[in-house]
């Protein structure tokens, strides 16, 4: 069986999660970057979108997690989108990355990125 791979990038939604009040109360953007490692040679076969994941409801589901139940860390929300890949049957392993450019660090800086990797059990 081929890994192959669907990747989702730059997916951008509000969220209220971090450590201080203020990134409670205001929130911020936070971008997320998804891929999904799973076998696409039967969606291919066919031409049908029920042997694939269908990347359009992933990233609703994304962003509901992101715009959804503040955390502290952005690990902790990582693991709740991975949580959201893994769901779908096909999909045998994850990479999320979680990128908050607006993070309340008082230095100049371009992004701070959390990613992470998790497989089906």
């Amino acid at each position: 069986m081929s890994t192959d791979r669907i990747a989702l990038r730059g997916l951008r939604a509000r969220g209220r999660h971090g450590v201080l009040a203020a990134e409670r109360e205001l929130g911020q953007e936070f971008v997320i970057d998804a891929t999904l490692f799973l076998d696409t040679a039967p969606a291919a076969a066919g031409d049908d979108l029920t042997k694939t994941v269908h990347y359009g409801e992933l990233a609703e589901e994304l962003v509901k997690v992101v715009e959804g139940e503040p955390v502290d860390l952005i690990e902790t929300l990582a693991q709740r989108l991975a949580d959201v890949c893994l769901a779908r049957e096909l999909v045998q392993r994850a990479e999320v990355s979680v990128h908050k450019p607006a993070a309340p660090i008082p230095l100049p800086f371009d992004d701070v990125i959390v990613t992470i990797e998790r497989s089906r059990a």
